[in-house]
């Protein structure tokens, strides 16, 4: 027999060995349970719906938001800025010091300024200042929270509505209205969280992605509704299905997807069951909710909606039956506000017609909403990607380039200060020279009053956290109640 050999070293490399073994298995189970428990967890959030209403991070001052997209760029100079100190400069070249180093879409640096030819009146109780354009809108000044001095980054209508959109200036970021319903999610069970509704001539450029999920989960896109025909593009059944059979066909599709979710917990599976799920239910909503022929002749003379007639006043109609209902965030792209001095596009007729066709309704959505008791959990938002310059473009007619360094936007609704302007521009309207206001600090307001802290509504995606304000942003304290 050979003999035992004592071997410390050997016997010390034994035993590590041996708990090397004994600590790997360990990890490696500990990995497999914590996986299974990741999935489970994953696939029990999963099945919930996924537009469920969901705690804000602190209480809400609104529940619902409009937000009027004027797409185009309307001219603050125009509508709410009123410049005399531009008035009696007009024909002059701007002087070198506001240009330079500026990019313009058109301009020349020697652009020449250019006065407005409309009219500037004080209107209610605080005295903001309306041009004759809005006749209607001033009815409601005491209402709205004007911000003169807005800003944004990007100078091409594209990239500067995702921008104002998505908080980004390329397309793949999640929008607004995706991220407020994938943060608090929806009160509404038969009609998406994020409606959009569009008028005008065109759809906004850029298209789809300026109301998308990107890489949130598709559930929080916002869904178009048409105002002519099927409100939703294949909502009807086929010829031969009806409404039994069609339940059905949903009921076995979404126990297979069930299962599919159990095993591996994708929330695009649920969001796939919840689409199965909402468009069963939408067939009888959709249409009830799009037929506004039910409203008093009151109420559609109130708006100037007319049934069956597609127009900006239908749709805020409509968004106004949409909160009532439980949608989180409706927004309406109206189009054509690219005022450059062409035929069809310049600050004549071409403003008057388009002012024409949203002053009314927007005056009259706040009306009806405080009428019904619903304006003070309702935040209402108005402005386009950026506003115009103070130089002239020469063109055939009047017109200004896009302008990125000032414009105005307005809110009006719960959790904001009424009746007051905020911000104020240098004597030309070229920049804010008080309380700037930049898109990052709009966002970040908008989450505020909605319970959302914009810093923690946050989506890890390709190994970093995301958000809405990007790395900046701050929620504007003198806009709020």
């Amino acid at each position: 027999m050979d003999p035992v050999i004592h071997d410390p070293l050997n016997q010390t490399r034994r035993h590590f060995f041996q708990d090397c073994r004994v600590g790997l298995g360990a990890l490696a189970l500990g990995t497999i349970l914590n996986a299974d428990q990741d999935a489970a967890t994953a696939a029990t959030k999963a099945t919930q719906h996924p537009l469920s209403p969901r705690p804000a991070h602190f209480p809400p001052q609104v529940k619902n938001v409009i937000f009027l997209f004027m797409a185009g760029g309307p001219s603050q100079l125009e509508l709410f800025d009123h410049k005399p100190k531009l008035q009696s400069m007009e024909g002059q070249v701007i002087p070198e010091s506001y240009v330079e180093n500026k990019r313009f879409a058109f301009l020349k640096k020697d652009a020449k300024l250019l006065g407005t030819r409309r009219k500037f009146q004080q209107h209610g109780a605080a005295g903001a200042e309306i041009s004759e354009c809005l006749p209607h809108l001033a009815s409601v000044s005491d209402e709205l929270a004007v911000i003169r001095s807005m800003s944004t980054d990007v100078f091409n209508h594209g990239p500067a509505k995702f921008f104002m959109n998505t908080g980004y200036n390329r397309f793949g970021r999640p929008s607004m209205g995706a991220w407020v319903t994938y943060g608090i999610g929806s009160e509404s069970r038969d009609l998406p969280g994020f409606v959009v509704l569009q008028s005008g001539p065109r759809g906004p450029r850029g298209g789809s992605p300026n109301w998308g999920s990107g890489f949130l989960p598709t559930t929080f896109q916002g869904v178009p509704f048409r105002n002519q025909g099927q409100p939703i593009l294949n909502l009807a059944n086929p010829q031969g299905i009806n409404r039994d059979r069609q339940q059905q066909f949903i009921e076995a599709v979404n126990d297979f997807n069930r299962i599919r979710l159990e095993e591996i917990g994708d929330p695009e599976i649920a969001t796939r069951i919840a689409s199965y799920e909402m468009a069963f239910r939408m067939q009888t909503s959709a249409p009830e909710l799009m037929s506004i022929s039910q409203e008093t002749p009151e109420t559609l003379a109130l708006y100037g909606a007319e049934p069956g007639a597609p127009s900006f006043a239908n749709n805020c109609l409509l968004a106004r039956r949409l909160v009532q209902r439980g949608v989180r965030f409706v927004q309406l792209y109206h189009t054509d506000w690219d005022h450059h001095g062409n035929k069809g596009t310049e600050l004549g007729e071409s403003l008057d017609k388009v002012t024409r066709e949203i002053d009314r309704p927007a005056a009259a959505l706040i009306k009806d909403l405080k009428r019904l008791g619903m304006l003070d959990e309702t935040l209402v938002i108005w402005g386009g990607e950026f506003g115009r310059t103070p130089q002239g473009e020469p063109r055939q007619y009047l017109g200004r380039d896009h302008h990125i360094e000032a414009f105005t936007m307005w809110l009006a609704g719960g959790g904001i200060r009424r009746g007051i302007t905020i911000g104020k521009t240098d004597e030309l309207g070229y920049y804010p020279v008080e309380d700037r206001v930049h898109v990052h600090d709009l966002h970040a307001t908008v989450l505020h009053l909605l319970g959302l802290d914009h810093l923690k509504l946050t989506f890890r995606f390709q190994g970093r956290d995301f958000r809405l304000t990007d790395v900046a942003g701050k929620v504007i304290s003198k806009l709020l109640a």
